[in-house]
């Protein structure tokens, strides 16, 4: 009886023309080409082959990702040029908001809330100062304790020139007066990054700025080996808002001087119309912060085969991920 009933299906492909292979449904991208941009930033580069390779698995060609700075990248989405990224940064990335309304749209988040940006110091020296906050770095001997080059200041890790940390920061030691009291160091970030991280193993205090996702709080891990401080303890200094929750910064909420950002999708709404799969793909993913510090680390050292560490992360995930896949799936049908 099974020979009768493989005899019976072979007949019926074979009577209207196709082959087994062909009588498979299609995935719902089989044909289409997506149009992918990524941020010049490295460290946003891993979640974006993530969302490539899922895009490939529902039968999409991806093309690219194409590295374009956010201005470049916001005008092509609009416009139709790019279909998507997920490199959004919102509310940072809310002077572009008007250009995205003229035809593209925010949809899903690869990590609600996970893109911080502030000041970190090491758990030890905050035990013995009892540090709080940037203005805490006024009283000689927490600027001699942080005094790494002998200029009578504390240094700081901050930005390269040009850099948009860069701006923020001066008009934060503009705004406190610390002029006198912080050194920020300008040099190549990676750099810098890795002499403090040295430092610290030296048994030396540290203080610099970061952001998330980065390799640096997977180094420095915080709660553990740094914690956040507040970049002012004033009220009547005039501050983004606090991020609130955070458990390991010295305050709750903490007033970072820099507001908490969603990391998103942003893809051009008429594309998303013409690709449910797509639209539902973007809703559904998300992706561990954790998992993203982690493959930064494993780049900055050195392993930057970037796809493969994507392969794997979805492997790892595959349960999850099957369950992603078929909602993009059903919302094509």
């Amino acid at each position: 009886m099974p020979h009768l009933l493989r005899s019976l299906t072979a007949a019926a492909v074979i009577a209207v023309g196709l082959s087994p292979m062909a009588a498979m449904a299609e995935e719902p991208g089989e044909g289409v080409t997506v149009k992918m941009a990524q941020a010049t930033w490295d460290t946003g580069w891993f979640h974006s082959e993530i969302y490539s390779q899922l895009l490939q698995k529902l039968g999409y060609e991806v093309k690219g990702p194409t590295t374009l700075d956010a201005p470049a990248f916001y005008q092509s989405v609009s416009q139709g040029d790019m279909d998507l990224w997920v490199n959004g940064w919102f509310p940072l990335h809310e002077t572009y908001k008007s250009t995205i309304d003229q035809g593209a749209e925010i949809v899903g988040a690869v990590a609600k809330g996970g893109a911080l940006q502030g000041y970190l110091v090491d758990k030890a020296a905050i035990d013995e100062f009892g540090i709080k906050s940037l203005e805490d770095f006024k009283r000689p001997e927490v600027k001699k304790a942080f005094d790494r080059n002998g200029d009578g200041k504390a240094d700081l890790v901050a930005c390269p020139p040009g850099w948009g940390c860069e701006v923020r920061i001066s008009e934060t030691l503009d705004e406190l007066k610390l002029r006198d009291d912080i050194n920020p160091i300008k040099a190549g970030y990676s750099a810098s990054m890795a002499d403090a991280i040295a430092s610290y193993q030296s048994g030396e205090h540290v203080l610099f700025y970061t952001w998330t996702p980065n390799w640096t709080v997977n180094e420095l891990k915080p709660g553990k080996d740094v914690m956040w401080i507040e970049a002012t303890t004033n009220k009547d200094i005039k501050m983004p808002e606090p991020a609130k929750g955070l458990k390991t910064c010295v305050a709750d909420p903490c007033t970072m001087g820099f507001q908490a950002n969603d990391i998103v999708p942003v893809a051009n709404t008429a594309f998303l119309d013409k690709n449910p799969a797509v639209r539902k793909l973007l809703e559904e993913v998300s992706i561990p912060l954790p998992d993203i510090y982690a493959q930064n680390s494993a780049m900055n050292k050195g392993d930057d085969d970037i796809k493969a560490q994507a392969a794997a992360w979805i492997e790892k995930n595959q349960s999850k991920v099957d369950g992603w896949l078929e909602a993009a799936r059903a919302a094509a049908k």
